[in-house]
């Protein structure tokens, strides 16, 4: 058992990190706080002090406020269901012995290992291209007119991008639960004559609950900072601007410090609720 001396050199030895860590994360935030109830413009040479809350009425206010709202939640909405549907599909097939499963689980990882910009870029010119693209190809295969994906269907277009890269590690958290099911009580379930759906709605998904609650917590609270995306495909035309990219055309395209800083402020008070309300929904899962 630990002493209360090995006890008190463990907090000094750790003090120091601790500070440390605090520094870093809390300077940001402070001086976003600080921005915030300025009137700061850099271009027009403006820094007023104590605009008070004016700047968050402003910001939310805004008709492009709520739209980028609307647009974030559209956007995690769809990514998680593309994700953890797709990720459950994918877990059950690695989950089986079938040929090349090693090479198939590589490949279904390699995703995630792509920097967001590089994916982007990727799907942009190489895939989603409407001359060039290989989806354009296909389509003039099948006698079929190309879509141009980012100006027709930007919003879709994204979510797909992204989901893509976070389909590996819903895949791995889930192929990790299903291989820890008893194969026992899905043997005594088809032996109880349960078919294939009887087997997955009653054994195997009750079991994967917890690993999808925990899926979706991760996945939302990285997704609702979506950006490299938006920013490489559509610059947030074509309804795609989400509350970062909002919070990022206020402060270097419109160069309102002091406005951006607010959209900042309460986009990080929007993810620390959503955080809060998918912790307890995991935590009764977890305690379940």
């Amino acid at each position: 058992m630990a002493t209360q001396h090995s006890r008190t050199a463990a907090r000094g030895m750790i003090a120091p990190a601790v500070f440390l860590l605090l520094v870093w994360m809390l300077t940001p935030l402070c001086l976003t706080l600080y921005f915030s109830i300025l009137d700061y413009r850099p271009q027009s040479g403006t820094f007023d002090c104590c605009e008070g809350l004016d700047n968050y009425v402003r910001f939310v206010s805004s008709n492009a406020f709520h739209q980028s709202v609307l647009t974030t939640l559209i956007m995690v909405g769809g990514i998680l269901v593309i994700t953890v549907g797709g990720g459950i599909l994918l877990a059950l097939l690695l989950d089986q012995a079938i040929w090349g499963r090693d090479i198939v689980r590589i490949l279904v990882i390699a995703p995630f290992f792509v920097m967001p910009t590089v994916s982007a870029v990727i799907w942009k010119n190489m895939l989603m291209n409407p001359v060039n693209g290989l989806l354009a190809h296909l389509w003039r295969f099948f006698g079929l007119e190309p879509i141009d994906w980012l100006s027709q269907l930007p919003l879709f277009s994204i979510i797909v991008i992204v989901a893509w890269q976070w389909l590996p590690f819903a895949t791995l958290i889930l192929l990790t639960a299903i291989q820890s099911l008893n194969s026992e009580q899905v043997e005594a379930a088809e032996m109880d004559g349960a078919g294939p759906l009887d087997r997955f709605r009653f054994v195997i998904l009750p079991h994967l609950a917890r690993a999808i609650t925990v899926v979706i917590l991760i996945q939302t609270i990285f997704l609702l900072s979506v950006f490299a995306e938006i920013f490489v495909t559509t610059g947030g035309a074509f309804g795609t601007r989400t509350l970062t990219y909002l919070v990022y055309q206020r402060v270097i395209d419109s160069q309102n410090i002091g406005l951006g800083s607010a959209g900042g402020i309460l986009a990080v008070v929007l993810a620390n609720i959503i955080a809060f309300v998918l912790m307890r929904i995991v935590g009764k899962n977890l305690d379940a």
